[in-house]
């Protein structure tokens, strides 16, 4: 295989591969020792936080709180809601023994926490007053995963996961929704994917749910990402774990629910949007470094450094995150490789030359200005600016991909050629077999019904039958 001077496997050669090597490369991730688990290393971590920050912020701008509930579950409480402990039970972790014993009762290694947070909403709502009850939480969940990858399919990940419950069902639909565009926001603005939000079909819908709805991301592969999901549960586990409030008519009536979530499988999300043959390629509001100055020394030069310090600590105070790479081991071209390896969206090459002139040479992580000359006093002002910039040039660089890799199709031979490569939007039955024999020939899945695409009446790019949904359903093969 084919790979540049840092050792990337090229992407159009292998995709699976240049992701595997770039995450390890770059320094996001390790393997842990049990497998399928994965160690997140600082530079990774931190992307996380960042992204966790501001879902956190949005989540609570929205009225909801955050809480935690126990990571260990009775096992009986999955079997209350048949649908959902048979969609999750090949994925189980169980715990049988403690504290030198066999248990009782084994315990579940939480998968997600519908069922231990059902149980604890049926003891604190009783009354109409109680609702909404607006929970969040962030954690780790367990899946026993057969086929790891990085970031993308782990036995361990971390996650924010929405749980709430309301007085009727419109309520709980616009929640539902609320999540969705929440979710919406967040990849568009701040990871700069140019998800497609929509509902899944029913052979696609989260255990236990009543509508469930997705935002679809379209990788470098052509292939799409589930990047959040938004789910309706309707009255399913509150008649399940008994959750019910007394109505100001004095009736008892079961709680509408919902939950929803996103995990760090966003991380690989943003690498395999963005990044290129060079690594990664990140967007500079969720960059664990959105600058890095390197100072061209050649054996130790103090005003070099200096000055590198002081315009980092400029910089830092007009709120770019900035890092000083001053590694004395490493050339300069080492470290320009390992920095573009790594993502950075801008570097600062800072030389005695270009101290005297007073400027610094910028070098943006992708396009064709190249280096540029710059007078470091307007740095502190300038730089944010080509930061925003950049941002907007990577979601406008991945929404011409997406939209460049999506066909509108009408017939079988079109639609199989569509997914080969990319997307296909088609008309579609609804039927569970037809979806089947869909996956079966071309591997691909019906991601979602957008809900922001013009009504459409017609037939099933397969089979010919009636179109189930009004309008063009996204297939496209998947993570």
């Amino acid at each position: 295989m084919a790979r540049d001077e840092r050792g990337v496997i090229d992407q159009s050669e292998d995709f699976a591969a240049w992701y595997n090597e770039v995450v390890f490369k770059a320094g996001l991730v390790d393997r842990g020792p049990a497998k399928g688990t994965m160690v997140i290393r600082p530079y990774g971590y931190r992307l996380w936080e960042l992204l966790q920050s501001e879902l956190d912020r949005r989540i609570k701008d929205t009225g909801h709180e955050n809480a935690y509930f126990p990571l260990l579950i009775p096992e009986s409480y999955l079997g209350r809601e048949a649908e959902h402990v048979e969609g999750f039970s090949p994925e189980l972790a169980v715990v049988t023994h403690a504290g030198g014993k066999k248990l009782e009762e084994p315990l579940v290694v939480r998968p997600t926490s519908e069922t231990i947070i059902g149980e604890m909403m049926a003891k604190w709502i009783s009354s109409y007053r109680d609702l909404p009850l607006l929970l969040n939480q962030w954690a780790n969940v367990v899946r026993w995963e057969l086929r790891p990858r990085m970031f993308l399919r782990t036995t361990e990940f971390l996650w924010q996961e929405g749980h709430t419950a309301h007085a009727g069902e419109g309520a709980a639909r616009r929640e539902t929704l609320l999540a969705l565009e929440l979710y919406h926001e967040v990849a568009r603005e701040w990871a700069a994917i140019p998800v497609v939000p929509g509902e899944k079909t029913p052979g696609e819908r989260f255990a236990g749910a009543v509508a469930t709805y997705t935002i679809e991301g379209m990788m470098r592969d052509g292939r799409a990402l589930q990047s959040g999901t938004s789910h309706y549960m309707g009255t399913n586990f509150a008649s399940a774990f008994d959750i019910r409030y007394t109505a100001e008519d004095g009736r008892e009536e079961l709680c509408h629910t919902t939950s929803w979530g996103m995990s760090t499988r966003m991380i690989g999300g943003i690498v395999m949007t963005h990044g290129d043959d060079k690594g990664l390629v990140l967007p500079p509001r969720l960059a664990p470094y959105q600058v890095v100055i390197v100072p061209i020394t050649r054996g130790g030069n103090a005003a070099v450094e200096d000055a590198a310090e002081d315009l980092a600590r400029r910089l830092r105070t007009a709120g770019v995150r900035t890092h000083v790479d001053v590694r004395p081991q490493l050339t300069p071209g080492y470290k320009y490789n390992e920095w573009e390896l790594r993502g950075v969206p801008v570097r600062l090459e800072l030389g005695p030359r270009d101290l005297k002139a007073g400027t610094v040479m910028m070098v943006k992580r992708l396009g064709d200005d190249g280096k540029q000359a710059v007078p470091i006093d307007s740095l502190p002002e300038a730089l944010p600016g080509v930061l925003d910039d950049f941002q907007d040039f990577l979601l406008a660089r991945a929404t011409a991909f997406r939209d460049s890799h999506t066909r509108t199709v009408d017939d079988w031979e079109k639609f199989a050629d569509a997914v080969s490569t990319g997307w296909a939007l088609a008309l579609h039955c609804g039927s569970a077999t037809c979806e089947e024999g869909i996956k079966s020939r071309t591997a691909a899945t019906p991601r979602c019904v957008p809900r922001d695409s013009e009504s459409e009446a017609g037939v099933c790019v397969r089979c010919g039958a009636a179109s189930a949904y009004g309008k063009r359903v996204v297939f496209g093969r998947a993570y």
